[in-house]
């Protein structure tokens, strides 16, 4: 046993051991199927919090011939596997974190020199009946040399790898360095079982390709069959909340919302296992650097970009390409590679179907308004969101002309001028407007309801259990009149059951007004 190769099983222990452990053990069956065959490379990126090395040092208990970890994994769910434990225990495992090696080396050349000591003093101790290796030969001839002496292959896992492209992200020449070592350190080798490599960002590319294209990716924009073992899901959250006497429809509002397929929705484990800890449900977002980028890369003046953040604010969905991404943090060149990284960084959520973004949940819609507060750019925005709260007074009150005040000030103030004669616009804008309504209720868009869609429906939530459902109809060049009649006429009420009344609100914005006016009109239905 040595301190990166077969190492023990303490840290995996640990969190088997703590109060609050969800089994992601059948991961292990996923990684069973590709050792030593041409699916051996894997790499998983999540944002921070996600459970990343949660499961490297699982994988690294299991596999490692450094330790005995039957008495864990024979309680686990992969026990339930036949033949579960071929693998266990029986491999050479490297298990190492890239960012203690970083934080410990002042150039690119000292990191790789010191991963090199590292792993060639552990190799020294643990193969000295080999006389004749030559420890001084590089890193991947000297297991060569080990591989064919002991005929038995590694398991490598390799925690934040890609630290060296978030703290070194001008310093192209070193990243290219560091992706040539990685490849040529594993790719092609025999003597590689298995590598399994955990980070935020998906692999680097330079030139015309990627220097570790023997890789599968498994991210925040493709999970594949690995979506369900990174992040919690409902199932998970379901027995942790009945465990733990919490409520599921708050757990699921403050923290659910990575849809990573239509099967898959994960929660943010640090922030769940946190909030059961500490009894309060709240915004537990790390302030890492990752936070620093949020604030950063909203602030930056692409064109579209600061509409495409008010839109998400106002809950709506945003179409994204995310191929001209160049997986670093510093290659930014249009608003949708700033999108792309968010997504990776775990501030938006990524539906591969439809290939748009949104915003997943309550706590990091704290996240955004707290980076917004930084500067001058979102300084109206920020004062919207701050109102909403009054707003949503005033519309329950049937304070008509006031509600229209507000939404005009905001849409006047808040919309990018080149966009602001539009129905979408009208619509993020009265979003935006309501946004604390999230609070009391659940906001959905394009309602189907009697004989059409309703265009916003405010229907009250687990918090707000005596509220009135909102109906709200938004119209352009027309008359709020015209609103409310749609709303009867269609039948929209007819969506809303178990209530005796309903509030209908109908918006009209007059674009060739020369004041910009806007009209509210709110009535009681009574069902």
């Amino acid at each position: 046993m040595g301190v990166y190769l077969n190492p023990k099983n303490d840290s995996f222990e640990e969190s088997f051991n703590s109060d609050i452990y969800v089994d992601k053990s059948e991961l292990i069956r996923f990684t069973d199927t590709k050792l030593r065959k041409s699916g051996k490379y894997i790499c998983v990126s999540r944002p921070r919090r996600f459970g990343k090395s949660v499961n490297l040092n699982m994988l690294s208990a299991f596999y490692s011939k450094g330790c005995d970890s039957r008495a864990m994994f024979e309680k686990l769910k992969i026990a339930e596997t036949p033949d579960w434990d071929k693998h266990m225990n029986q491999y050479n495992v490297i298990h190492i974190n890239m960012q203690n090696f970083l934080s410990n080396s002042k150039s690119m050349t000292e990191l790789l020199e010191l991963l090199k000591k590292c792993l060639m003093k552990d190799f020294k101790r643990a193969y000295k009946q080999y006389n004749d290796i030559d420890y001084e030969y590089s890193l991947s001839f000297c297991m060569e040399e080990i591989y064919a002496e002991e005929e038995l292959p590694f398991v490598i896992l390799i925690d934040e790898w890609d630290c060296v492209f978030r703290e070194h992200r001008d310093d192209k020449e070193a990243q290219e360095k560091y992706l040539d070592f990685i490849r040529d350190w594993l790719k092609d080798k025999s003597y590689v079982a298995l590598a399994y490599m955990t980070g935020i960002l998906p692999i680097k590319k330079y030139g015309t390709h990627s220097a570790l294209n023997m890789f599968t990716e498994y991210s925040m924009t493709n999970s594949g069959k690995l979506a369900e073992y990174t992040g919690f899901t409902e199932d998970e959250i379901s027995e942790l909340c009945k465990r733990y006497d919490k409520n599921p429809n708050e757990m699921r509002y403050w923290y659910n919302g990575y849809r990573i397929d239509d099967s898959v929705r994960l929660y943010c484990p640090r922030s769940v296992v946190a909030a059961i800890e500490m009894g309060k449900y709240d915004d537990y977002w790390s302030r890492t650097e990752t936070f620093e980028a949020l604030s950063k890369y909203i602030s930056f003046d692409f064109d579209g970009l600061n509409e495409s953040v008010s839109r998400l604010l106002a809950g709506e969905r945003i179409a994204v390409n995310i191929r001209s991404f160049q997986n670093d943090m510093y290659s930014m060149q249009i608003k949708d590679d700033i999108l792309t990284l968010l997504i990776h960084l775990g501030y938006l959520g990524y539906l591969f179907d439809t290939k748009e973004v949104y915003i997943p949940n309550k706590e990091i819609f704290d996240e955004f308004v707290t980076a917004m507060t930084v500067g001058k750019k979102w300084e109206n925005t920020i004062e919207a969101v701050q109102k909403s709260k009054e707003l949503l007074e005033l519309t329950v009150k049937g304070k008509a002309d006031e509600v229209a005040e507000h939404i005009e000030k905001i849409h006047r103030e808040s919309c990018d001028p080149k966009h602001y004669n539009s129905e979408q616009a009208l619509r993020y804008t009265v979003l935006i407007a309501y946004f604390y309504a999230r609070e009391k209720y659940t906001i959905i868009q394009e309602m189907p309801a009697g004989n059409g869609f309703a265009d916003i429906l405010l229907m009250p939530n687990f918090q707000n259990p005596d509220g009135i459902p909102i109906i709200i109809e938004l119209k352009y060049d027309k008359s709020a009149d015209s609103a409310i009649a749609q709303i009867k006429n269609r039948h929209y009420p007819d969506a809303v059951k178990n209530y005796e009344k309903i509030l209908l609100v109908g918006i009209n914005y007059d674009k060739d007004s020369t004041d910009k006016k806007h009209e509210c009109i709110i009535e009681e239905f009574t069902v």
